[in-house]
């Protein structure tokens, strides 16, 4: 018989793993849902159509065609309500039912909201989506003043978009520095002096109480904890994600702020796998479970539970070292793995413009920032895949010219 595949998402992960799966599955049903009203496209890419640098032609990578090409079922529009685990079926708000043999969960998350006052303020944006960046697009280009909340690789994004299109802005931090879980104060004010330069003024030890409103009820500014007032016609907030995950409840799916995978992006129930940011994975260099929300490792991750599915096997492993990268200033900037946990980390500054931190656990390659100077990552990532025991030898890293040949041989060589 015919085996039958379906997917709910439509984002790079559960696009990859439609394609994955015509390759592996030539004569597969194949459904692809997502409660978008357009197909793939490139979150990458929306940032700069939000900054006004870029049309919308570039940013959509696929049409309807590419799915009939293949032959899959693209449902658009289409909200996932219940899934029958047993039965094998789900549940769309039409009333629709849709049966299934093998079952991928990639829907992605939705922004946190604040909880503030008047945080549902006209005005007040969140960055995820298509339909978000051209709100923000068209928003952004008529404001005066605004603020940005969130320190982190999308509330970063907010404030490259505040300074393209010439908003005088604000970036309230709740911490000393941006990001500062992944960087000191030394390398985080590279990235400072960087805002600066874009017309963007980085606000330490803030935040916000409440945001203030006109009688239209659009957002006219903030308050921070501090009792300070700040002007803000644009407001952003990037402070992350909840999962869509909701429909999943009852099905006896293990949840923990996400869908808990192994490392051939599996559930605890037979048949059903997840993939991209929602998943909470088994990371086989860390050897413990871990979340990634990068365009490449969701990818990854649909590909794998794709060949998976198919297989009806655990077949191919995910194994990878993602990476981020911001192109928002004159230097570039670039952090893998998993910079914000370990147990220890080496850091070097080099000049004002150039940093380095790379972050060990057990004595391990396992992530990392590099700021003006990316060289050195096609090695770091390689320590990190070895996953080499580096003790004793972990300055040897922040040797400006990265030679790995300075490093002892491991002990299967010696």
């Amino acid at each position: 018989m015919t085996e039958s595949y379906v997917i709910i998402g439509d984002g790079i992960a559960g696009s990859s793993a439609a394609e994955t799966l015509r390759e592996e599955a030539p004569d597969a049903d194949i459904t692809v849902i997502t409660d978008e009203g357009e197909a793939l496209y490139n979150r990458i890419l929306i940032k700069e159509f939000a900054k006004g640098k870029m049309p919308e032609a570039p940013i959509s990578i696929h049409d309807g065609s590419w799915y009939e090409e293949r032959d899959i079922e693209l449902e658009l529009n289409t909200h996932v309500t219940t899934i029958d685990v047993d039965g094998h079926e789900i549940k769309t708000h039409s009333g629709d039912v849709i049966e299934y043999d093998k079952l991928l969960v990639a829907t992605g998350g939705t922004p946190t909201q604040l909880p503030v006052d008047n945080s549902d303020a006209e005005g007040v944006h969140h960055f995820w989506t298509f339909q978000d960046a051209r709100g923000i697009e068209e928003h952004a280009s008529e404001a005066d003043t605004g603020l940005v909340v969130g320190a982190g690789l999308l509330g970063i994004d907010l404030a490259a978009i505040c300074g393209a299109q010439d908003v005088d802005a604000k970036y309230l931090m709740r911490g000393d520095c941006w990001w500062r879980y992944a960087l000191s104060e030394e390398g985080a004010e590279i990235i400072h002096d960087g805002l600066r330069e874009k017309g963007v003024e980085p606000v330490f030890q803030s935040g916000v109480d409440h945001f203030t409103v006109d009688d239209d009820g659009a957002v006219t500014g903030a308050v921070d904890p501090n009792g300070v007032e700040y002007d803000g016609d644009f407001v952003g907030v990037a402070i992350g994600l909840n999962f869509n995950t909701e429909f999943l409840r009852g099905t006896g799916i293990e949840l923990d702020d996400g869908i808990v995978v192994d490392e051939y992006m599996q559930t605890n129930v037979e048949d059903v796998y997840a993939a991209g940011d929602l998943t909470q994975f088994h990371d086989v260099l860390l050897g413990e479970q871990a979340q990634n929300g990068s365009w490449g490792s969701a990818k990854e991750q649909g590909q794998i539970a794709a060949k998976n599915m198919v297989a009806d096997a655990e077949e191919a492993v995910f194994e990878w070292v993602s990476s981020y990268s911001i192109t928002h200033f004159d230097f570039p900037f670039l952090s893998f793995g998993h910079p914000t946990q370990g147990d220890d980390y080496v850091e070097q500054k080099y000049s004002d413009t150039e940093w380095r931190r790379v972050v060990f656990k057990d004595g391990k390659v396992i992530g990392g920032v590099l700021i003006g100077d990316l060289a050195p990552q096609t090695k770091l990532k390689k320590l990190a895949r070895e996953q080499r025991d580096l003790t004793g030898q972990k300055e040897v890293l922040l040797d400006e010219e990265l030679d790995l040949d300075r490093l002892d041989a491991p002990e299967a060589e010696q």
